[in-house]
Formats: structure tokens, C-alpha cells, sequence
């Protein structure tokens, strides 16, 4: 769902790639790393089901199998940008790539649950290292001016509707194979990035100094990772089941211990004064509040889709192009938009239509058809993201100090991971704790609830995008 990558704040060596050919394989493996990535994120959903019957997942259990990935790739990123800075930007995502290929071949071939959520995390960090370095890359690779505009709106357009293509990828993959090719696809793909990049692509400047914050790496993944099985397991069991309280108070600590070590380590993760800006902070609570409804949008409406309409995950993939297409639509408009109304205007239009969309998705039944239930919802949704993420960027990275410029735009990208993860652990919350109560179509009922939940999370973003200013000048073009 992230439109722009972790921007590099070290010196970059900016000698211009050749033309022709020499550019379009550079860019075939930045693009086609950023690509993976974010298929990553949301390609298994079509294949949950499969997963779930073969390894022995709970309904409630299988939203691990996307949160251990989306909690490692949003909770390392930031230290993965660190050590792009000191190895380099094409080695970071050249090792990165390559872990990321073996991690997905252990999923690939995992016979047991535990297997697969090991394989998944090491997904998550290989992604937080690769991740860091594409837009870098794109920097240090392409003449400034046309050549460069031109990498971008192919980068920019692929990010933003890569997660809804990944729907219809796992999909095809599922129904073609089995849920063991969500896994086995990224082998090719992985194969190609490392032989390309190291030949087209040239090395950055090593940065060094500095310490790694091993410490604040360590309590932020933890924390988050412990407040996620907290309420999956309130989820599954109930609010008074003991594992999930001490595991609350634990997230509590874990949490409290990064945010004090973040202010006093010399090179933090997280850079605090960011939040000092009350656009930007209220921008950051809108990215973390949006994937929180998405990525439960994704999580029910592919088992709706299975269970109650008995689509194959083939048509179950291809039920979610028409979010994907208005996303990649809107998302090439925004720019032309954002000139002619502003970030504000643009961004509250997107986030009305994303809340109709989940507004809408809250009165689903077993009755309802495609047309009727899923629908509207998705192109909805579709064009309302498209619309909302540019101009979030603009608030987030308008009056950014060139030193926190890379810190700004990585926090925005774990941002929408974290967000994304907690968001979905709480609406499998809302949905275990409703379907308990019902016999009579328990899915359903948890469902619609866990929709209206998404539908809260994204009212709420609507009101911090109505309480933003509107920024002097639009620092994305």
C-alpha cells in the first residue's frame, strides 16, 4: 500500500546510469524487489484457507500467518535503513533479496504451523533490509530530470497498487498449484533481482559511524509483536484469560522501554521531534489508521468469498481487481489533483470514499452476492486509497529538516505495517469475540463486526485529516 519507500539521508554517489537497456534492467530490479515486497504482504490472504485446513490453524490463528511478517518488516525497517547506510544500498538489497528467497522457500516447503511462521518472520526482515534502498537506488541510477520522473511514476504507480494485485496473484497461484506457490513464486523472481543488480545497477556511498539501535529494535518488535497476541489471543479465548492480560502488561513495558531508550540514544530508530510538527503527527496517526481497516477488508472478504459464495481462489483473486485498478488510476491522478485542489481537499475526498467503501462492507450477509456485497466496496476503496496516500506523503514530508528526511519516510513505511498488523489483530478480536456468542451463522456476525470496527478506524482518520492545515508548498511532484 506504501506509494514511496525509505528515503536514503546519507551521501549518494550520483553518477548516471547508461540508457537504453543498461536503465531498464536497473530499474526491472528495483521495481521488481519493491514489487515482491509488497505482494508479500497481502498474496497469501487468497490462500489462507488452504493453509489454515493443511497446517491446522484456528480461524482466528491464520491472521498470524500475515501478522509475523507485516510485525518484522514494519519493526525492523528503520534499522534496516542503518545498515544500508553502512554496507551499502545495492548490497543491503541485494542480501535482503536473497534472504528473502530462501525464507520463502522454507514457507514454501513448511509441513507444520510453526515452520511457516519462522519462514514468515525471516520474510518480514529480509524485507526490512531490501526494502530501504529502492527508492535510494532510483536516485543514484537515473539522470535527474525526465529520465528520473519517468522511474518514479513507474515506481510509484507499482507500489501503490501492488498489494491489491497481490489478491489476485495468490489467487491464481493457489488455484493453478496450491498455497505452497505464494512461496515458491518469489524464487524466479528473487533469482533475477540478485543477478541483475550488481551488474546494472552501481553502488552508493558507504556511510559509516554511529551504532546500531540494537535495543530499540529489540523492545519495539517485541511490543508490538506481544500487544498483536494479546488480543488474538483475547480473540480465541476471552478478556479474562490470563496469557492474554500478562501478555498485555508486557507489551505495556516493552513499549514504554523503546520509548525511552529512543530518547536517549545518539542514532535512534525513531526520531521523536518528528512528531513536534502537528501535521505530521496527525498524517502518521491517518497511515497507521487506513491499513488497520484494509488489511481486515483483505483478511474476511477472501474467506466471505470462499466460504459463503464457494469461489474458487482463482475467482476469489480475480474479485479484487476492481480495487486494484481504480487504486492505480486514482494513485497516477493524484498529482495533477493535488496541484489543482490542494493536499487537504484531495486527501479528505480519498479518506470519504474509503469510509463509504467500509461503511458499506458493515451490512454484508450470507444473502449477498458479489455485485451486491464485495463490489462497491472494493472500487470504493480502491479509488479512496489511490486518492489519500500522496497527499499524506506531502503533509509528512512537507518542512522536513534534510537530516530527517530519511528518518520521515521510513517511519511512514512502519507505520503502515505496523498499523496494518495491530489493526488486523484487533478486528480478529472483535470477530472472535462476536462469533462466540452467535450459532447461527457465526462467521457473518463476526465479520460484519469486525467491519464496523474497520469502519471506526477509518472514521477516525477522517477526522485527523479534517484537523490537518493545509501545507505551504507540496514537496512531492
Amino acid at each position: 500500500m506504501s506509494t514511496h519507500a525509505v528515503r536514503d539521508q546519507t551521501p549518494l554517489t550520483r553518477t548516471p546510469a547508461p540508457s537504453g537497456m543498461h536503465s531498464f534492467f536497473a530499474l526491472a530490479a528495483i521495481v521488481g524487489t519493491q514489487l515482491m515486497l509488497l505482494l508479500d504482504a497481502t498474496v497469501v490472504n487468497v490462500a489462507l484457507p488452504g493453509i489454515g485446513t493443511h497446517l491446522g490453524f484456528s480461524p482466528t490463528g491464520m491472521s498470524w500467518v500475515l501478522n509475523v511478517y507485516t510485525l518484522a518488516f514494519g519493526g525492523l525497517l528503520l534499522l534496516g535503513s542503518r545498515i544500508g547506510d553502512l554496507i551499502g544500498r545495492r548490497t543491503a538489497l541485494v542480501w535482503g533479496v536473497s534472504a528473502f528467497t530462501v525464507a520463502s522457500i522454507a514457507g514454501g516447503v513448511a509441513n507444520d504451523a510453526t515452520t511457516l511462521l519462522i519462514a514468515r518472520g525471516l520474510q518480514g526482515a529480509a524485507a526490512a533490509l531490501a526494502a530501504p534502498s529502492t527508492l535510494a537506488l532510483i536516485a543514484t541510477s537515473f539522470r535527474e530530470g525526465g529520465e528520473r520522473n519517468r522511474a518514479l511514476s513507474v515506481f510509484s504507480a507499482i507500489s501503490g497498487a501492488g498489494s491489491a494485485v497481490g489478491l489476485t496473484v495468490g489467487g491464481m497461484l493457489t488455484d493453478w498449484g496450491s498455497w505452497r506457490w505464494v512461496f515458491f513464486v518469489n524464487i524466479p523472481v528473487g533469482v533475477a533481482i540478485v543477478l541483475l543488480a550488481p551488474r546494472f545497477i552501481k553502488e552508493t556511498e558507504r556511510h559509516r559511524g554511529g551504532r546500531f539501535d540494537i535495543a530499540g529494535a529489540l523492545t519495539g518488535t517485541l511490543g508490538m509483536a506481544s500487544l498483536v497476541y494479546a488480543f488474538i489471543r483475547v480473540g480465541e479465548s476471552s478478556w479474562t484469560d490470563a496469557r492474554a492480560l500478562t501478555t498485555f502488561v508486557i507489551a505495556i513495558a516493552l513499549l514504554a522501554s523503546f520509548l525511552i531508550n529512543e530518547t536517549r540514544v545518539e542514532r535512534p530508530l525513531v526520531v521523536l521531534r518528528l512528531f513536534t510538527d502537528r501535521n505530521r503527527a496527525l498524517a502518521y496517526g491517518v497511515m497507521m489508521l487506513l491499513p488497520a481497516g484494509m488489511f481486515g477488508v483483505f483478511y474476511f472478504s477472501t474467506q466471505y468469498l470462499q466460504t459463503y459464495l464457494g469461489y474458487s481462489p482463482l475467482k476469489t483473486g480475480f474479485s479484487f481487481l476492481p480495487l486494484a485498478g481504480p487504486l492505480f488510476l486514482a494513485a497516477r491522478a493524484a498529482p495533477r489533483l493535488l496541484a489543482r485542489y490542494g493536499a487537504k481537499r484531495v486527501a479528505t475526498a480519498g479518506s470519504l470514499l474509503t469510509l463509504a467503501g467500509g461503511v458499506w462492507m458493515t451490512r454484508l450477509s450470507a444473502s449477498d452476492g458479489y455485485a451486491q456485497g464485495i463490489l462497491p466496496t472494493l472500487v470504493l476503496m480502491g479509488v479512496g486509497m489511490g486518492c489519500t496516500m500522496m497527499p499524506l506523503n506531502t503533509f509528512i514530508l512537507s518542512g522536513v529538516e534534510p537530516k530527517d528526511a530519511g528518518s520521515a519516510s521510513g517511519l511512514l513505511q512502519t507505520m503502515q505495517q505496523v498499523g496494518g498488523s495491530l489493526g488486523l489483530s484487533v478486528l480478529v478480536t472483535v470477530f472472535g469475540t462476536v462469533s462466540r456468542h452467535h450459532r447461527q451463522e457465526p462467521f457473518i456476525h463476526g465479520a460484519t463486526a469486525a467491519f464496523t470496527m474497520a469502519a471506526v478506524f477509518t472514521s477516525v482518520a477522517l477526522l485527523l485529516v479534517l484537523s490537518l492545515r493545509q501545507p505551504r508548498q507540496h514537496v512531492l511532484r
